[in-house]
């Protein structure tokens, strides 16, 4: 049996998977090298790997190229997703993390640091969700409360001080909903965050790699360019929280509903001019090859921010001011002339 963790949809994968692992097993007598496969099962007669790995390859195609909303939302919260840590140990060199907001505290859901992307010098803030329990729960899933915001807004006007282009990576579910963070000004934080991103004077390059929910999501998102990962979501609310709301209860059903009627998809935002691309990831996701996907963002960062570089402050000031503003659409409708009497 396979021992990672397993989407639904993608059993038949699995099982491809673990033809693969005993068709690698070595002949009957020999002992797997440190760390190799020692699957009990037999290889079918004429089941090589190249055929195999091919065979599952091109399952992962057909699947992932037609995935459903809700399905898309799994595969973002998939457990061996890269996170922010994971993107920053890839790409960047030199990186010194900052910590506090100097009012209250430090916050693990929000990293901030300088570092260098290529030869670049980069202000890097994003959500954190946890690999272990322990993370997670230290880090509340990715559930980012008010200190974290004000961290992230000390820091990028420290970026804006000096000059330096900032690079934001959004990955949770949502802003932390505690009683603790509501005293501390949860939605003050996040407004502020709002109204002093679109006044930095430096390049802002912004994308969901994950989850991008709702303000939680925005409070680091106000950017020059936005940019969704393929397989990641963002929306003003998670499906089951849709859910919850419209139909009283979150299941399959409602969840999957939900999702649809959300257009929280990568296409989606971009079909509605809410990001300006979507960053392909390796066949199957980014947690089947993270070293792949790092390489795929990089480009992409490292691309928005070269286009972004021969900019004044003030034209970045204008242009994203602009850009946030013409999010949405409305038909406005003439009113009817009042009738006379007769």
């Amino acid at each position: 049996m396979a021992t990672f963790y397993q989407l639904e949809f993608e059993r038949p994968v699995v099982e491809i998977e673990e033809r693969i692992a005993r068709a690698a097993r070595p002949p009957a007598g020999e002992v797997p090298a440190l760390g190799g496969v020692d699957n009990t099962g037999t290889p079918e007669p004429g089941e090589s790997v190249e055929k195999l790995t091919k065979e599952r390859n091109a399952l992962l195609a057909k699947l992932y190229e037609n995935l459903s909303p809700w399905n898309t939302v799994r595969v973002a919260r998939h457990p061996d997703r890269p996170q922010t840590r994971d993107y920053i140990n890839r790409m960047c060199r030199d990186f010194c993390e900052l910590h506090g907001d100097r009012r209250y505290g430090d916050d693990p859901a929000i990293v901030t640091g300088f570092g260098r992307i290529g030869s670049r010098k980069v202000l890097i803030v994003g959500h954190q969700k946890g690999k272990t329990t322990q993370e997670k729960l230290g880090c509340h899933f990715g559930c980012a409360h008010p200190e974290g915001y004000r961290k992230a807004l000390a820091k990028m006007e420290l970026a804006a001080k000096f000059g330096v282009p900032i690079v934001t990576l959004v990955d949770t579910p949502g802003a932390y909903p505690g009683l603790g963070a509501e005293e501390r000004g949860q939605a003050e934080a996040i407004a502020v965050n709002l109204r002093e991103m679109s006044r930095l004077p430096v390049p802002i390059v912004s994308i969901v790699i994950g989850e991008g929910g709702s303000g939680g999501a925005l409070g680091i998102a106000v950017a020059d360019r936005v940019g969704m990962l393929r397989y990641s979501w963002y929306s003003v609310i998670s499906p089951e929280g849709c859910a919850a709301i419209l139909w009283k209860q979150a299941n399959e059903q409602t969840n999957t509903a939900a999702a649809e009627a959300l257009k929280l998809t990568a296409r989606d935002n971009l079909a509605l001019g809410i990001v300006d691309a979507v960053v392909d990831e390796p066949l199957g996701g980014a947690h089947r090859d993270p070293d792949a996907a790092a390489r795929l963002l990089e480009t992409w960062i490292t691309d928005q921010l070269e286009q972004l570089e021969g900019l004044s402050g003030e034209e970045l000031m204008r242009t994203r001011y602009e850009r946030f503003r013409k999010l949405g659409s409305f038909d406005e409708i003439e009113p009817e002339p009042a009738a006379t009497a007769g």
